[in-house]
């Protein structure tokens, strides 16, 4: 291998050097090199340039040293050894192990364009970017602890037992050899590690040893990794001390100054960024492991107290006049500070509750961003909605600033996976928290009828029509109407539908009446989607209906009245109006895909649109089981609490059970649809239209009984979820018709498969 000798050739902040390549007669041009130094701790760090191509070189710092200490060769070595198995860190180029060369040993790796943020509040970044590049930071963490450290070839780069002890000795010593003045709650932290190490102290994986922000390179414009950087800590050890170690800006005092000046080093509570809590949960999840972390405050403490001993080295080196960082000096205030956090750690005084959510259930395949996404949207919700649900001028004041915080958050579109980056299963939980609160959907621009317009506009429309219509749409500037049921027919078998589209030259003529068109009450309402028919005797009776786009204040379109639900006009939904169509003419460019194609665009356009539903069923359940509890343990009839009626437990039990086999035969229906399509889900979907509403309605009814007259006031939410989930049962087709399908799908899969075993 070639190796680059440099020649000193020094100036104050840019450093040139001339170099040549270690083969006979060869000259190379010289390099400019800039000098990190205003930010990194520890091994000083140089960008070299040499035309249009960039390096950068990492060496040991001159002057005394720390035993054991700033290691270039380890940094190459681990560097080398991942990079060849595709873990994201920068090339590395050559070690040169040669003190005369520029008065210490050094590596040179490739240069890595990307982002790196020095404040770990991300100043500047939109919330939902910020959520995005914790949970990359995270996930990289993970990918790095399940790697295999001995199929890479770093055998003896560590041990693999004992590391916990190892490090509170070795960070003890460092502490102490660096120490410049008496700091009790140092020694007192010490002392405490040791005597309560974990028991499980066996694990060796490939771990950072200083895993955090400042450390990474992002895609400078994705949430993506692109390199990891500053390895002189790695070793085998114990994953869990370099998650703790990741985690400790959660819990460190203010008072700490670690990334330069002017930087929040304390990230609790800034918008966008996920709890300590969402990053465990996701850090779990990715390595299969359970979600409560034995030892965690053991390994905090551990964290504090390791970085309250390298703070003290930094001081310790501004002293000694070989400090990399600018800022070296003001580091002695810092130590106390960590150290005190950790003796409260190490107590238990600052833990974070992790918590277990009920709704682990079938988690296991939800997506490490729907996870974090679901857990923003439990936040806004607790904070901003539930709130104001039992008073209605608040809902109303309040609802325009709850979309415009939504949307600035990232919970926004969250229902349209090309938008959002979410599956089908991913939103289906969203669907069901949303479900909670009967207005939600709307606040989070997820409510329909809208999301199944949008859904017709992306699948089938032209770009024109995307443009005049989906992006307003998606914006929340507008919103629209679906109009397919109509009075005179039974609609529940669509071929019936009478509403006519006729072509005339350059338009297409609309006559009919609609009714239960959801949406339509909507102040903002522009646009209706209209299925009707364009009979062609000579096709099939499934290709004689179409779907077309009428701009709601198009000449002949009639609004004439409100549909209540059980005496309810579901303002917020833009409630249900009957519609007239007289000689009402459009353009042909507004039909959609093309004429006879209605039921197509209706079968792709009802697929995701009845998992959205279904889940918000589910959600409307879990609310109404858990009004249910409340009440039955607080009210007494007949001297006893009524929960100690062994028919309201039984209520509660059944209700608990009824809930849970919904959500999972929905969440296998959106699993279908993610890896099948919704053509070959159709049994899924049919099966989940008919249990989901039937559950909810025995919860709510449940729930109705125990609040007694109550129940059916406007004071409690009940009789209006009722008035939801019972409409739902011919809303999304009469139960009869879906059983029908499943019988007729199951019919044919058992006779196919008695085909081929005959």
């Amino acid at each position: 291998m070639q190796a680059l000798y440099l020649l000193w050739c020094v100036t104050p902040s840019f450093i040139t050097y001339s170099s040549d390549a270690f083969s006979p007669g060869k000259v190379v041009k010289l390099f400019t090199i800039v000098f990190y130094r205003r930010f990194g701790q520890s091994n000083p760090t140089y960008h070299l340039q040499k035309g249009n191509r960039e390096y950068v070189l990492r060496k040991t710092p001159p002057g005394p040293l720390l035993l054991g200490a700033h290691m270039v060769d380890r940094e190459h070595r681990v560097q080398k050894a991942l990079f060849v198995a595709g873990f994201p860190v920068p090339k590395p180029l050559l070690f040169v192990d040669d003190d005369s060369i520029i008065g210490t040993n050094f590596y040179v790796m490739e240069h890595v364009q990307g982002r790196i943020f020095r404040d770990m509040s991300l100043p500047g970044v939109r919330p939902a970017e910020r959520a995005a590049l914790y949970v990359a930071m995270i996930e990289t963490l993970a990918r790095l602890h399940s790697a295999d450290w001995r199929a890479l070839g770093l055998q003896g780069y560590g041990k693999d037992r004992g590391y916990c002890k190892r490090q509170v000795l070795t960070w003890t010593k460092q502490y102490k050899a660096a120490a410049t003045s008496n700091i009790p709650a140092m020694n007192q932290l010490s002392e405490w590690l040791l005597s309560n190490l974990p028991d499980n102290d066996q694990e060796g994986t490939l771990v950072h040893g200083d895993f955090r922000l400042e450390n990474i390179i992002f895609h400078p414009t994705e949430a993506r990794v692109l390199a990891v950087l500053d390895w002189e800590l790695s070793t085998i050890g114990h994953p869990i001390a370099d998650l703790a170690y990741t985690c400790l800006p959660f819990y460190w005092p203010k008072e700490v100054l670690f990334i330069g000046p002017n930087c929040n080093s304390n990230i609790q509570g800034v918008e966008g960024i996920p709890s300590c809590e969402e990053l465990l949960s996701i850090y779990c999840r990715c390595r299969s492991l359970p979600v409560l972390l034995p030892n965690w405050n053991f390994f905090l403490a551990l964290s504090s107290f390791k970085l309250a001993s390298i703070i003290q080295g930094v001081y310790a080196r501004s002293i000694l006049g070989n400090a990399t960082a600018d800022n070296a000096h003001e580091f002695k205030d810092s130590v106390k500070p960590l150290a005190q956090t950790g003796l409260l750690l190490s107590k238990g005084k600052l833990e974070l509750s992790i918590e277990h959510p009920p709704d682990t259930r079938s988690q296991s395949e939800q997506t490490a961003q729907g996870h974090l996404v679901l857990q923003q949207l439990k936040k806004f919700m607790k904070q901003h909605l539930f709130p104001a649900e039992q008073h209605f001028t608040n809902v109303i004041c309040c609802f325009y600033s709850w979309q415009l915080k939504a949307k600035a958050v990232g919970l926004w579109n969250l229902f349209l996976p090309e938008v959002s980056g979410l599956s089908q299963l991913d939103y289906a939980f969203m669907a069901e928290e949303m479900g909670r609160c009967f207005f939600a959907p709307k606040v989070f621009n997820c409510q329909a009828p809208d999301t199944g317009n949008m859904e017709v506009l992306h699948l089938y429309g032209t770009e024109e029509q995307k443009k005049q219509w989906l992006k307003p749409l998606l914006s929340g500037e507008i919103s629209s109407c679906f109009c397919m049921t109509e009075p005179a027919v039974a609609s529940s078998d669509a071929t019936n539908l009478e509403c006519s589209i006729r072509r005339e030259g350059a338009s297409y003529r609309i006559n009919g009446t609609k009714w239960w068109s959801s949406g339509a009450g909507n102040t903002n309402c522009k646009l209706a989607i209209v299925m009707g028919r364009t009979e062609n005797k000579n096709i099939s009776r499934h290709k004689q209906h179409s779907m077309i786009l009428v701009p709601m204040d198009t000449s002949g379109l009639k609004v004439i009245r409100p549909l209540q639900v059980f005496g309810y006009e579901d303002c917020f939904h833009g409630g249900h109006f009957e519609i007239h169509f007289n000689n009402v003419q459009v353009p042909v460019s507004n039909m959609l895909l093309g004429e006879g194609r209605g039921f197509e665009i209706a079968q792709g356009r009802l697929g995701p649109g009845r998992i959205h539903h279904c889940m918000r069923t589910i959600g409307i359940a879990e609310r109404a089981l858990e009004l249910l509890c409340q009440r039955v343990v607080q009210r007494k009839a007949f001297g006893k609490k009524l929960y100690e009626n062994e028919v309201v437990a039984h209520w509660i039990a059944e209700g608990r059970i009824a809930i849970e086999q919904a959500r999972l035969l929905t969440l296998k229906a959106a699993k279908t649809i993610d890896l099948v399509g919704t053509a070959r889900a159709r049994k899924e979907i049919a099966m989940i239209k008919v249990v989901a509403p039937r559950m909810a309605c025995k919860v709510v009814d449940c729930a109705i009984q125990a609040y007694g007259g109550g129940g059916f006031s406007q004071d409690f939410p009940l009789a209006h979820m009722y008035s939801l989930v019972r409409t739902l049962r011919i809303a999304d087709g009469p139960d009869e018709v879906h059983l029908s399908a499943v019988a007729k799908l199951e019919l044919r899969e058992q006779l196919k498969s008695l085909v081929g075993k005959l």
